[in-house]
């Protein structure tokens, strides 16, 4: 009898961005590219919250000005109904950064910020990715 072996893929652990910025979108999928994450991405924060009544994303990276409110608001809202999901909050305004920690941002970075940048936020976040 032949021997079969069977491999077991890794799970891949989920991100979702919520940017409404077509290009900062791409540049975020080209940097989480390289990842081992699936990325997921809406353009606003109602579809992030029909998204997390389906998902349960590792990491959410979250701009603050959308179409429909403020991101920062909203991390109140996915601390209490996903408390194990982290947060990169990004934004142009520095000026957020500190209501944006407060209200439970695992992460801040300011608009322009770079690949290492964002892969070092990401690994001490999900240090087993």
């Amino acid at each position: 009898m032949p021997q079969t072996t069977t491999l077991r893929k890794k799970a891949v652990k989920k991100a979702l961005v919520v940017e409404d910025e077509g290009e900062m979108g791409l540049l975020l999928n080209i940097f989480i590219d390289e990842r081992k994450l699936e990325l997921d991405y809406v353009k606003d924060l109602l579809s992030a919250q029909d998204y997390l009544e389906k998902e349960q994303p590792a990491i959410i990276i979250l701009d603050n000005k959308l179409p429909d409110g403020f991101g920062v608001d909203f991390i109140n809202y996915i601390k209490k109904k996903h408390p194990l999901v982290k947060i990169i909050m990004i934004s142009g305004f520095s000026s957020v950064r500190d209501v944006a920690l407060e209200n439970g941002a695992d992460v801040f970075l300011e608009k322009p910020f770079t690949r290492d940048q964002l892969h070092e936020a990401i690994n001490d976040l999900l240090p087993t990715l």
